[in-house]
């Protein structure tokens, strides 16, 4: 099925993603691995190369580029090599710059873009609490004013770049009387006193990222780190959420689709019983099965980054987007696995890892529950 939502353009970013993928990365996968990171030379490459800046303006080092569909292209390629990739630079560029693009103050801007931009400076988002993952209203992290300053205190869990991070967006409640109008957002800096990168999670997949833990033990915040106005934390978080969800969207189809096709050729050349495993009516009509289901959600995916490049992307379309990618990501890879056989349970097999690594999809940015109970109040209930 042709995909129409790509120009020229957005396909020779493709191509240079898929260069960059080859030349660097790929070579360094299994050291990516074995050391639960993606090392920080690798961050200053991509970032010479330009991924991370589309939505920073030119002036602080970006590409200042209005258009959700070089986004969502190089998203495709990072996920296509594996998805903690996708969701570690996905989190750097595709999430945080946009909180301080369209909440910071000159100063801030100036101060953390450009290094963000350039790979330099690693950025991370700390929403989840060891108490409470998809109840963000429900924070117990606290802020508390002290003249020019604030008084942080409280933990973080499951922080994807939180063992590397340089720069850290917290959200703590700064009035515990006001609700989900008491939080307020925060620019932690690495070096901060009682601030601590926790240690790296044993994750049951997405073994390259540095998922961590975070804590604040009476760390000084100064009001200038305050990013956005006291108390509009949660609704700030609430407006950009649809973009980390369509991002999700895009990561896992195309994930899913890369180790799809990488089947078939597998199912072309396994043999049983003097012919090729594909060719059973059973493997047959499961492969075809499998890739109409990828075409279709990828074409629902398409019009959502149609829509987001237009800034017209609804949370409800989001929330629609994210818990059903990524259930057809894991349908599908199971799926995979299955036609691999023995193999597909062996970990030095891609099929293997990407199975693991999918199965947080459905967790992750607000959970597949949460997502169908949006939509669900959409509908009137």
């Amino acid at each position: 099925m042709p995909r129409n939502i790509y120009d020229d353009d957005h396909e020779a970013l493709r191509s240079s993603a898929r260069e960059f993928i080859d030349r660097v990365m790929r070579p360094r996968a299994e050291e990516m691995i074995r050391d639960k990171v993606i090392p920080r030379d690798i961050w200053q490459a991509a970032g010479k190369q330009g991924f991370f800046g589309f939505d920073i303006p030119e002036e602080y080092g970006g590409a200042g580029v209005d258009d959700y569909r070089f986004n969502a292209v190089v998203a495709e390629e990072w996920a296509r090599f594996n998805m903690a990739t996708s969701s570690c630079f996905g989190i750097h560029s595709d999430v945080c710059p946009a909180y301080i693009v369209d909440l910071g103050t000159e100063e801030q801007k100036q101060r953390w873009l450009p290094g963000i931009a350039s790979g330099e400076l690693i950025i991370a988002i700390a929403m989840t609490e060891p108490s409470g993952g998809s109840d963000l209203a429900a924070l117990k992290t606290t802020a508390v004013r002290d003249g020019d300053s604030w008084t942080l205190n409280g933990s973080k869990t499951f922080i994807t770049n939180g063992y590397q991070a340089d720069l850290v967006i917290v959200a703590a409640r700064t009035d515990a009387s006001k609700g989900a109008k008491g939080i307020t957002l925060f620019m932690v800096e690495r070096g901060m006193d009682g601030f601590v990168n926790g240690r790296k999670l044993d994750k049951v997949g997405m073994d390259e990222s540095d998922t961590a833990e975070l804590f604040f033990d009476n760390v000084r915040v100064p009001d200038e780190n305050r990013l956005g106005e006291e108390g509009l934390g949660f609704i700030a978080m609430m407006q950009r959420l649809p973009q980390e969800r369509i991002g999700s969207g895009i990561a896992n189809v195309a994930h899913a689709k890369a180790i799809l096709e990488e089947t078939i050729q597998y199912a072309k050349d396994r043999k049983a019983f003097g012919q090729s495993i594909g060719a059973f009516q059973h493997n047959k009509f499961l492969l075809a099965e499998l890739v109409t289901t990828i075409e279709v959600a990828e074409a629902y995916i398409d019009d959502c980054v149609l829509a987001h490049s237009k800034h017209e992307l609804t949370a409800i379309d989001a929330a629609k987007a994210k818990w059903w990618s990524s259930q057809v990501q894991n349908d599908v890879l199971d799926s995979c696995v299955q036609l691999h056989g023995g193999y597909g349970f062996m970990n030095e097999y891609r099929v293997a890892r990407a199975w693991r690594d999918a199965r947080v999809t459905k967790i992750w940015a607000g959970s597949n529950e949460i997502m169908k109970e949006l939509i669900g109040r959409d509908l009137g209930f």
